[in-house]
């Protein structure tokens, strides 16, 4: 009788351990950009890239290039981090900048925006 009960236990403790090693689907969901945004222009070379915090993902990728990543003739950044911004020091140009939440199952697709320093 005991067998059963310690069975029955064991039993219910794994199916309980599915509930904690869940991880939530962020797949659709996006990260929303704070600055710098679609089509700004600044001018300033100290550039400090935020977004908002997306619940359930862990870090982030952020990605930078110069002119954009369909033509990039350099990728200036690629970091995996888990603060909701960066910043990096850019010389005059064009840019377009990328990120997506992530954590251990799942990603975001990526919110891009693209950018002037002058």
């Amino acid at each position: 009788m005991n067998r059963y009960i310690v069975l029955l236990v064991m039993f219910g403790l794994l199916l309980s351990c599915d509930d904690i090693i869940e991880v939530e689907d962020i797949s659709n969901q996006r990260v929303i950009i704070l600055a710098p945004t679609e089509a700004s222009v600044l001018n300033q070379n100290d550039i400090t890239f935020s977004w908002n915090v997306l619940e359930d993902a862990t870090n982030y990728r952020l990605q930078i290039a110069t002119p954009d990543f369909e033509n990039a003739t350099q990728i200036l950044v690629d970091s995996l981090m888990t603060t909701i911004s960066f910043s990096n020091t850019l010389s005059d140009g064009d840019y377009q900048w990328r990120v997506r939440a992530q954590n251990s199952d799942y990603q975001t697709p990526y919110t891009t925006q693209s950018f002037s320093v002058e």
